[in-house]
């Protein structure tokens, strides 16, 4: 038998077969692997955040009050309602913060990379890590979670800061050829653009011993024309909703939901 022979006989089979099978969708449910195991807490303290960068929104306190906000609907832990806590002043007073710095360099003219838009007086992202000692602190958070019945402490650090960005930007744009026809084209520009940066490193807590059970680093940045006019707040809640469904992942088991087609 001829090659075209055989291939002419193998989609004959498959043709017979398909005439002779049906197919039907299943619906399946994969439970994911936790990120930490939160069985044995009852509670959820949201403590506050070391947190730095625009003086326009106060990062310490509305990430407090987002988180607590999700948790109440998405957690099955009850929510300490407690005040939020100073940790940048108290960081300071245990002997953290950046040492003195020299002149800084200025960066290049005409670089793509992201520049942090700063006062003389603000702090950077760097000045903002050195004051990560406190979550060494066992004794301090052990003596929180003590006050508030060995919850599950839920902190770490926030830099929230507008930032700039210049460079070649791509846009598509309408063309019509010489029989009116209409197509798009890729188009590049060189932009000014300007927007805000938000980097927050969440640290997971045991409140009856004062150890770090889990930490995540997230980095999130949005960028505007130059020319456009948006609130810090907005800008805030916009790259905090970007980041929710992975924090708010350590506090549940999830499940992905699907469908698998099987021949009957």
């Amino acid at each position: 038998m001829t090659v075209s022979a055989k291939a002419l006989a193998s989609l004959g089979c498959v043709g017979l077969l398909a005439g002779c099978t049906s197919f039907y969708d299943v619906a399946i449910e994969t439970p994911l692997t936790p990120k930490l195991d939160i069985s044995r807490f009852q509670r959820v303290l949201i403590a506050g955040f070391v947190s730095g960068g625009s003086e326009d929104v106060d990062a310490n306190l509305e990430t407090a009050r987002l988180l607590r906000s999700q948790l109440r609907r998405n957690s099955d832990l009850q929510v300490v309602d407690a005040d939020v806590l100073p940790l940048l002043e108290i960081a300071a007073d245990q002997g953290g913060g950046p040492e003195p710095r020299g002149d800084s360099v200025e960066p290049a003219e005409g670089s793509d990379d992201v520049q942090p838009i700063e006062d003389d007086d603000s702090m950077s992202e760097e000045d903002l890590e050195s004051y990560e000692t406190i979550f060494a602190n066992i004794g301090f958070w052990r003596d929180l979670g003590e006050e508030y019945q060995n919850p599950l402490i839920l902190t770490g650090t926030i830099y929230f800061s507008p930032h700039a960005r210049s460079g070649m930007v791509t846009n598509q744009r309408e063309v019509y050829d010489s029989f009116g026809r209409r197509r798009t084209v890729p188009v590049r520009t060189y932009r000014d653009r300007r927007g805000f940066v938000l980097s927050p490193k969440f640290i997971f807590i045991d409140g009856s011993t004062g150890t770090t059970l889990y930490t995540e680093r997230h980095r999130e940045e949005i960028l505007y024309d130059a020319s456009q006019n948006t609130p810090a707040l907005s800008s805030y809640f916009e790259l905090m909703d970007r980041l929710l469904p992975s924090v708010l992942g350590a506090f549940s088991t999830q499940s992905v939901r699907g469908t698998r087609t099987l021949l009957r």
